[in-house]
C-alpha cells in the first residue's frame, strides 16, 4: 500500500474533526453544539467502524490484499471519534460528575450500550501496534474478535436513541449486519 494512499485515508478522516472546529467557531453547528457535537462524533464513529468492517470483504472481492492495512487506521479513528463522543456527553449532559454519569449509564439502555462499546474498544485501540500482535500472537485476533460485538452495541444505541426517523439507523443496521453475516458465512464454510 503506497504511502499516499495512507495519507490520504488520514486527511479525509480528520476532515469530519476540521469541520467540527469551523462549525463550532462559525456558528454552523446550529442553535445547540452540545447535539452537533454528539451527533457528528456518533455518526463518525459509526462510519469508521463500519469502513474497518468492510476492509475484509472488499480484500476477499477485489484481491487488493494491501487494504487490509487501512484497517488499523479507520479501527484507531472509530475510536478517536467514539472518545470525542463520549467525553462531549461527560462535559455537557453530566458536567464530569461520575455519580450522575453512573445514573444515566444505569438507567438508558442506550447510553449503557454505547458506553459498553467504547470499553471494548479500548483494548482494541491499546493493542493495535504491531509490536501488541507480536507479543500477542494468536489471542490478538481473539481479542480482536470483539470489534463483532461492538458493532452489535453500535447498532442498539443508534436505534434506541432515535425518537422519530429509525431510516439511518436501520440502514447502519443492514450495512453492519451484511458484514457479520459475511464473516459468519465465511467462519462456517472454513469449518
Amino acid at each position: 500500500m503506497s504511502l499516499a494512499i495512507r495519507l490520504v485515508t488520514f486527511v479525509l478522516c480528520l476532515l469530519p474533526s476540521v469541520y467540527l472546529v469551523y462549525a463550532l467557531g462559525s456558528g454552523a453547528a446550529g442553535p445547540d453544539p452540545a447535539e452537533f457535537i454528539m451527533h457528528t462524533t456518533g455518526e463518525w464513529a459509526t462510519r469508521c467502524l463500519l469502513l474497518c468492517l468492510l476492509i475484509s470483504p472488499v480484500r476477499k472481492w477485489t484481491g487488493w490484499t494491501s487494504i487490509a492495512k487501512l484497517r488499523r487506521l479507520l479501527g484507531l479513528y472509530a475510536f478517536y471519534y467514539a472518545s470525542i463522543h463520549l467525553a462531549a456527553f461527560a462535559h455537557f449532559y453530566v458536567g464530569w460528575i461520575l455519580p450522575i454519569a453512573l445514573e444515566e449509564i444505569r438507567e438508558r439502555p442506550y447510553i449503557s450500550l454505547g458506553f459498553t462499546a467504547w470499553l471494548l474498544m479500548l483494548p482494541l485501540t491499546l493493542t493495535s501496534s504491531r509490536a501488541m500482535q507480536r507479543k500477542l500472537r494468536k489471542n490478538w485476533q481473539r481479542l480482536h474478535r470483539l470489534v463483532y460485538p461492538v458493532a452489535v452495541l453500535v447498532c442498539c444505541h443508534v436505534l434506541w436513541q432515535v425518537r422519530s426517523d429509525v431510516g439511518e439507523a436501520l440502514i447502519y443496521i443492514l450495512l453492519f449486519g451484511a458484514m457479520l453475516i459475511w464473516r459468519y458465512v465465511r467462519f462456517r464454510r472454513q469449518v
